[in-house]
């Protein structure tokens, strides 16, 4: 049986997430936008993908929706941690010690991944139909060409949305507490990779079964500078199964 709250406590750990969430997002994204739209063209170790420079009020505008994202991603968050430390979640911890264990990490890492990308999927062509866009994704989309500052500029009810969903997984299927949080530095880190305006991965992984499976700035840049279309988060399997995979955007 699950302990009950504390709301002090439960206040606090959502006010650390709030500002651990900032924190890693002005790092990472700030760090990838210096080395990517601020240096000479010529020093950059990537592919440039569109001809389109996003403005100053732009990307004013992504970091504005994304610190607000980050009071509402805190919440199911701050919530999730007080009730697994009052012991009412799915999530473990301790080492893990046998094949079985291992082989049980993988395959709920793999699943709490596909299961993620399937709501994406699914939650963003519905926010993209007209009577649902403008109170849900119109944000998002001022981006015509996205910087990495734009990987969590979201509208608050596009946030609300999608932040309870892995949180509300982790009541139910079993995960590792190792596991949570390489899945937070993926989803981290996918965020802005795909928001980056340039691909960093080299053109042979693109070409190979990588690029075929797995979504990248070259898939998701598309979807910004066309408005329909790769629809998806990590993998393109859905977007390929629904007939709305659009391919890779071949760069300026």
């Amino acid at each position: 049986m699950m302990d009950a709250l504390n709301p002090i406590a439960l206040l606090v750990t959502y006010l650390a997430l709030v500002a651990i969430i900032m924190a890693r997002y002005v790092v990472i994204a700030g760090a990838m936008h210096w080395a990517l739209w601020m240096r000479d063209e010529n020093k950059v170790k990537a592919r440039r993908l569109t001809k389109i420079i996003p403005t100053r009020k732009v990307i004013r505008h992504e970091i504005r929706l994304s610190l607000i994202s980050s009071f509402i991603y805190a919440a199911p968050g701050a919530l999730l941690l007080e009730m697994w430390e009052a012991g009412g979640t799915a999530i473990y911890s301790g080492p893990v010690t046998t094949f079985d264990g291992w082989a049980y990490v993988l395959l709920s890492a793999g699943l709490y991944l596909f299961a993620h990308d399937t709501y994406f999927y699914w939650t963003h062509r519905v926010m993209h139909h007209p009577r649902f866009y403008r109170a849900t994704h119109a944000g998002h989309h001022r981006s015509k060409q996205p910087t990495p500052w734009a990987s969590f500029s979201f509208d608050p009810l596009e946030a609300l949305i999608s932040a309870w969903f892995l949180p509300a997984v982790a009541l139910f299927i079993p995960i590792h507490v190792g596991v949570v949080l390489v899945l937070l530095t993926i989803m981290t880190m996918n965020a802005v990779f795909n928001h980056a305006g340039w691909e960093i991965y080299p053109k042979r992984w693109l070409s190979g079964w990588f690029g075929s499976v797995m979504i990248t700035a070259s898939h998701h840049n598309l979807h910004h500078t066309k408005f329909k279309g790769n629809y998806g988060l990590y993998f393109r399997f859905w977007d390929k199964v629904m007939g709305t995979d659009r391919g890779l955007e071949t760069g300026s």
